[in-house]
């Protein structure tokens, strides 16, 4: 599966009524907030995997993640967990989050409780895609190694435009939010973000 077919599945119809009946608000507003949130988590994510201190536990996240049945994307939202879904948001963009939010919930054209109950609501989904397809990029190149987990990463996602994959996923549906302009994403402070993404997927 490779970056479009992982958004695709994000976006899909499916899946953005799910996740307006989770964060309570419209499809349309989902499909905005996605367009302006979903590089800024992306690349997170990539940050977690090429940060030698919290590799692991990111590692460890996505494993766990990816053990999550997505075959029925309507099943897997109808139970997503927002207070969870909030710490990975929160983990992903770092100390800046609040006002990345702020940034994405102005772009997006969405309220800011708006936005942050999509993005919880997306989160989970989208730790499970990327868990997932590392697993199989790791299991075919015959290796399970944490160290791999940053070239997958970066393979996947990096030297790929986002914003023009998700205007053109998005373009048959008249979305109007502002092209997406990835937030800051601070890097962690080393073993308090890897502490915290043990505590938050050991359920």
């Amino acid at each position: 599966m490779d970056i479009s077919s992982m958004l695709g599945a994000v976006l899909s119809e499916d899946s953005v009524a799910s996740l307006g009946k989770a964060a309570g608000v419209s499809s349309e507003e989902v499909q905005q907030v996605l367009q302006a949130a979903l590089p800024s988590l992306l690349n997170g994510a990539v940050a977690q995997a090429e940060d030698g201190s919290t590799v692991d536990g990111f590692a460890n996240a996505l494993s766990q993640h990816g053990a999550g049945d997505t075959s029925d994307l309507a099943a897997f939202l109808k139970n997503v967990d927002l207070q969870d879904g909030s710490k990975i948001v929160g983990h992903l963009l770092g100390a800046s989050s609040d006002a990345a939010i702020q940034d994405i919930s102005e772009r997006a054209g969405v309220s800011a409780a708006g936005t942050g109950s999509v993005m919880a609501a997306a989160a989970p989904l989208l730790m499970s895609l990327l868990g997932k397809e590392t697993q199989q990029q790791q299991q075919q190149q015959q290796s399970l190694s944490n160290a791999a987990l940053a070239g997958i990463m970066g393979a996947l996602i990096k030297n790929v435009d986002l914003s023009a994959v998700l205007s053109s996923l998005l373009g048959a549906t008249g979305s109007t939010a502002a092209p997406a302009e990835p937030a800051p994403v601070q890097e962690s402070s080393g073993g308090g973000l890897l502490g915290a993404l043990g505590g938050l997927f050991k359920k």
